[in-house]
């Protein structure tokens, strides 16, 4: 539930900025009238969204034993990827995202509606498409679908809510300090989603190591699979496995993965991004604003 809910959270706050900025600029500019077409756009977006959850869960059902594995493993892989991509690329454009995406508009309007509503699709579908690829892949590091469905609606109906309250100036957060914290526990749950698909490949065969285990506290060792929390009958584990990636029973090669990658990860995301360094002690760390 707590990994879920910070997936949801992070990603449905940044896009749910990218829409006040583009509606905000709008209303700046005198060109209100034109918002229908942001709201088509990130209204195509949030299909396209749940329509490739929707779509990786089919897969997965629909799939053999060792088919549904590899799928999990690759989609596993591939969710890490992307989260990694965009934690650092946040972290390196956030402060000119505003105006970025004021650029965008500005370009797109002498082209017409379609193109505004291009602008706003591909804006708000990269963090959607993210998220659900992200989503999907959490899900399977768990045995119950209950609570990470509760974290994921929870997370998504806050981020909204703040994104409304900060577009109206209702409330001020520190949105800088927000997204590098919300950024270590993205990259610490990408480590559990990382170690989790190295035991699918483990269990095809395509890596070593598969019955040499660092640790096997799950209640049924014989029938446990590396990506279930004991079952779900150990809420602890099932917390920790679901949030950090230890999980009961780990292999090695599960537990040096992760290692390397958190610590990795964690030592370049510590490094100050070339615009840090060149910005001056005690700058705002607020890298958007909604409205002006």
């Amino acid at each position: 539930m707590l990994s879920t809910f910070l997936i949801a959270l992070r990603e449905g706050l940044e896009a749910s900025l990218i829409v006040s900025i583009l509606v905000a600029y709008l209303a700046k500019t005198q060109r209100a009238n034109l918002t229908r077409f942001i709201w088509i756009g990130v209204g195509g977006a949030v299909l396209l969204s749940f329509g490739l959850g929707a779509f990786l869960s089919f897969t997965s059902t629909n799939l053999s034993v060792r088919g549904e594995e590899l799928f999990a493993g690759i989609t596993s892989v591939a969710s890490v990827a992307f989260v990694t991509t965009m934690v650092f690329w946040m972290k390196r454009t956030a402060r000119g995202l505003g105006k970025e995406l004021a650029e965008r508009v500005e370009g797109a309007l002498p082209l017409g509606g379609l193109a505004l509503i291009a602008t706003a699709f591909f804006a708000v579908a990269r963090e959607g498409l993210e998220t659900a690829l992200f989503i999907y892949a959490n899900f399977r590091t768990v045995g119950s679908n209950t609570a990470p469905s509760l974290g994921l609606i929870l997370g998504l109906i806050t981020a909204i809510t703040l994104g409304a309250l900060i577009y109206n100036k209702t409330v001020k957060i520190n949105l800088g300090k927000f997204f590098t914290v919300t950024g270590y526990g993205l990259i610490t749950v990408a480590a559990g989603v990382l170690s989790h698909a190295v035991f699918e490949f483990q269990s095809r065969g395509n890596l070593p190591g598969a019955s040499h285990f660092a640790w096997d506290f799950a209640l049924n060792s014989a029938s446990n699979s590396g990506s279930k929390s004991g079952n779900g009958s150990n809420f602890a584990w099932s917390l920790i496995d679901g949030s950090i990636g230890i999980a009961p029973t780990m292999t090695w090669l599960q537990l040096v993965i992760w290692a390397c990658y958190l610590l990795a990860v964690i030592a370049l995301y510590r490094r100050p991004s070339k615009f840090h360094q060149g910005a001056q002690a005690g700058h705002s760390a607020q890298p958007v604003k909604a409205n002006s």
